[in-house]
């Protein structure tokens, strides 16, 4: 899969939504062709450099992206909302002629849905308990209360994390392993678990 790569300083999850203030002309660009064409793009947590000017050195793990909402308030601004699709490993890049980063992506297999197991069951209540708060509506999807992996996605999205840490989250291949850490997380923030 050869998709434009928007490097980032955050993370996003598979399921998880994304707002984005769309300015510089190559991403500009990217945007018409992302909704003229139906087409995803890919989000990297940066490793070097900065979001505007030159291009910046992306992590090697990142989440397809698709625009489910988009507006244009003033001419040469977009405003998207996304949401997370698959995670793919970033492999052969280019950049265009405007300073779009282009890479040729593989699709990493999403964990299979599982229920959490009973030791993380007050991580489930946890966020039960947030989403009843903000809402469900505010959920990009219908919960899934019972797919472990999207409920340890949720929870990192909500917890107070610096970027490099929700990355790691990103790169686990197995969910009961990304929930065990998302629960040791929780712990360590004092909270219930």
């Amino acid at each position: 899969m050869h998709i434009p790569i928007f490097p980032l300083g955050t993370v996003l999850f598979p399921g998880g939504v994304l707002p984005l203030k769309i300015f510089e002309q190559r991403y500009l660009d990217m945007t018409k062709a992302c909704l003229r064409d139906g087409s995803p793009f890919g989000v990297c947590m940066i490793r070097e450099g900065r979001e505007t000017g030159s291009p910046a050195v992306p992590a090697e793990i990142g989440c397809i992206a698709r625009i489910r909402e988009w507006d244009m308030p003033q001419l040469g601004i977009f405003l998207l909302l996304c949401e997370g699709g698959e995670r793919f490993r970033l492999g052969a890049r280019e950049q265009n002629a405007s300073g779009l980063l282009l890479g040729e992506v593989e699709l990493l297999p999403p964990a299979a849905p599982a229920p959490a197991p009973p030791e993380y069951e007050r991580c489930v209540g946890m966020l039960k308990a947030i989403v009843e708060k903000i809402g469900a509506d505010k959920l990009p999807s219908a919960p899934a209360w019972d797919d472990t992996a999207w409920v340890a996605y949720r929870l990192a999205e909500f917890l107070p994390l610096e970027a490099g840490a929700r990355q790691r989250l990103l790169e686990m291949d197995s969910a009961d392993l990304l929930m065990g850490v998302v629960a040791k997380l929780l712990r360590q923030q004092g909270l219930a678990i």
